[in-house]
């Protein structure tokens, strides 16, 4: 007898027909723990995928409330929420989307203090977050537990991804030992970024998620660079 529901197995049908997938997959994915750090960018298109493809369990973490200005990327917020938090936002919007998961809502900032408590709780974190200070507590943290990390950043029309710590592979301190000075690192709040490139990125980390998820081969201790002006696709092994 299927742990899915008779609805389930309407919803999840197109992507239980691959081979790779089937019933087995499916379950596999219902049983899947994920936090996604950060409902911005980066989160929102990650948390309609994965919520879409039946992640039975999605951690939403995030501190702050929707501006005007996050709308043309944020694309699970619209104008009517303009001063609500993000996390208890999203969520109610993903409940619509597929009502048969359990979301996580933790609405306050990551800290020392909180980050094991938390990322114990699932299985693969997404990190979504905007700056370097929480990049590396989530880096640590995940080491620290063993979790890997499907790591996506974003710049212009420039995007990276990498998964991390997965099965001893190498982290993100592997390839930078030390955060950077912030002065010194450009973000999209001085330098912009087009609202369609966070969508592509997350996109790209919502599927190595499900890949880790169902067991698949994924970016470990390698180094993706998709650069979407020209169209050029870079892989680095480390």
């Amino acid at each position: 007898m299927s742990a899915l529901s008779k609805e389930e197995l309407i919803r999840y049908n197109r992507q239980m027909m691959m081979p790779e997938l089937g019933m087995k997959g499916q379950e596999k994915i219902n049983a899947a723990k994920v936090l996604v750090i950060g409902a911005g960018g980066l989160g929102c298109p990650a948390l309609l995928y994965l919520s879409a493809a039946g992640v039975g369990t999605i951690g939403i973490i995030d501190f702050d409330v929707v501006e005007l200005h996050n709308l043309h990327r944020q694309i699970i917020y619209s104008t009517d929420n303009v001063g609500k938090s993000k996390a208890t936002t999203a969520s109610e919007k993903l409940k619509k989307l597929n009502p048969h998961i359990n979301y996580l809502i933790f609405d306050e900032m990551l800290n020392e203090t909180s980050a094991e408590k938390i990322i114990s709780q699932f299985d693969i974190v997404v990190d979504g977050s905007d700056n370097f200070l929480t990049r590396y507590l989530v880096n640590d943290t995940c080491v620290k537990l063993n979790r890997p990390i499907v790591y996506g950043s974003i710049l212009n029309y420039e995007g990276q991804i990498a998964v991390f710590n997965h099965e001893g592979g190498k982290h993100l301190r592997n390839l930078f030992p030390e955060p950077p000075n912030p002065e010194d690192v450009p973000n999209c709040d001085e330098n912009g970024v087009l609202g369609t490139l966070p969508g592509i990125i997350a996109s790209m980390m919502a599927q190595e998620t499900l890949k880790l998820i169902l067991g698949m081969a994924v970016l470990k201790n390698q180094v993706l660079i998709f650069e979407t002006k020209s169209w050029s696709l870079t892989k680095l092994n480390f």
